[in-house]
This record gives structure tokens, C-alpha cells and sequence, in this order.
């Protein structure tokens, strides 16, 4: 019976319901696409540090290296960037911009495709809009020229069809809503990890230093 009610109101809502739908299909693609990435991103970048930190910790930097070039994920390309300086430069600061830099690169592919996903969800929105305007304007139509006792009833059936689009636009706009929140709240997630990776990675070597300061490579503050 609930099948049959929602292909009911599926069908009454006009053409403007499969274009929504499409909306909604694509939307959904692409939030299903982006949290596998992001989920798998934030689950390799973990893994990857607790891999890598012990190996800063020890200052085997010519190690570290060599793990970094075998793997392609977030941290490694952005701590790979300043492990590449550091045998060049002594300045603290040099090898901190490498990985600025390195991150400049990384946050637009965690971010891409996701502003898709609010976008898709206005869409929805208007495409309902529409559709129940289009719909009023043909009821309006076809009450013009109808026996003036079934106008009312008529009028009344119409603008319940009508609508029937912009409660399925809505209906499909604010879980992509919802869900481009949550994959904007994870991109930060991930962004932050990453920042405060950057950071311990620099203390770590910071510190290596400090106590074998006769040592090469040296990072100065």
C-alpha cells in the first residue's frame, strides 16, 4: 500500500518529478563517492603517521624518505615536500612553508565534487519550485474554461498535484543538505589531522636536532 501511495504521488507530481529525481540520484552518487574517498583518505593518512612518526623520532630522515616515496597519500606528499628541503635548508622556517605549500595542493582534492552536493540540493529545490508553478499555471488554465460548479473542485485537485513537486524537491534537497555538511565537517577533519601532523613532524625534528646538534641535516629555529 505504501509503495503504491508513493508511486501515486510520484506520478501526480508531473515531468518536473523525474528531473528532480535525477538531481537526487546524481546528488547521492556523489556523496557516496566522496565519503568512500574521504573515509579511505583519513584511514591511509593514520596508518601512514603512525608508520612514519616513530621513524622522525629516531631521525631517520633517509628512511623516512624511503617510506614516503613508496606510498601516495595526503601526508606522505605533504611531509614528503619538507623532508625534500631539509637536507637543502637550516631555517625552521624553510620547512615549514614546503609543507604550506604542499598543502596548498592537497585541500582542493578533498574538497572536490562536494561543493557539487549543495549545489544539487538547490537545484532540487527550484526544480520544485518550478514544476508547481508550471502546475498552477495549467490549472489556472483549465478552470478557466470549466462549468463554473466544478471550478472550485477542480481548482482544489490541481493545486494538490502542483505541489506534489515542491515537496519532492524538498524531500530530496535536505538530505543532500545534510550530507554536504557532513562531508565538509570531514574535509576539515582531515585538513586539521593533516595541519597537526605538519606540526608534530616539525617539533620532532625540532627536537632531534636540538639533541644531536652536531649532527646533519640541522633545522635551525
Amino acid at each position: 500500500m505504501e509503495a503504491y501511495s508513493l508511486m501515486g504521488f510520484f506520478q501526480k507530481g508531473g515531468l518536473f518529478m523525474y528531473p528532480i529525481l535525477l538531481v537526487f540520484v546524481t546528488g547521492m552518487a556523489i556523496t557516496a563517492e566522496r565519503w568512500y574517498q574521504l573515509n579511505r583518505t583519513r584511514n591511509i593518512n593514520r596508518n601512514m603517521w603512525n608508520v612514519l612518526y616513530p621513524v622522525l623520532a629516531k631521525g631517520e630522515f633517509d628512511k623516512a624518505r624511503t617510506i614516503i616515496a613508496k606510498d601516495k597519500s595526503a601526508i606522505s606528499q605533504m611531509l614528503g615536500t619538507g623532508l625534500a628541503r631539509l637536507g637543502a635548508v637550516r631555517r625552521r622556517e624553510d620547512f615549514e612553508i614546503a609543507m604550506e605549500e604542499s598543502m596548498m595542493e592537497i585541500i582542493p582534492q578533498l574538497e572536490k565534487r562536494t561543493p557539487y552536493v549543495a549545489l544539487l540540493s538547490n537545484i532540487a529545490t527550484l526544480l520544485g519550485l518550478l514544476g508547481t508553478i508550471m502546475g498552477l499555471i495549467e490549472a489556472f488554465t483549465a478552470v478557466a474554461n470549466a462549468n463554473p460548479a466544478e471550478k472550485a473542485d477542480l481548482l482544489s485537485a490541481s493545486i494538490s498535484v502542483a505541489m506534489n513537486t515542491t515537496a519532492f524537491g524538498l524531500m530530496s534537497a535536505i538530505p543532500l543538505l545534510l550530507l554536504h555538511s557532513k562531508l565538509t565537517s570531514t574535509t576539515g577533519q582531515i585538513v586539521d589531522s593533516l595541519e597537526m601532523a605538519s606540526v608534530k613532524a616539525l617539533n620532532t625534528i625540532s627536537d632531534f636536532n636540538r639533541r644531536h646538534f652536531e649532527k646533519e641535516p640541522k633545522l635551525a629555529d
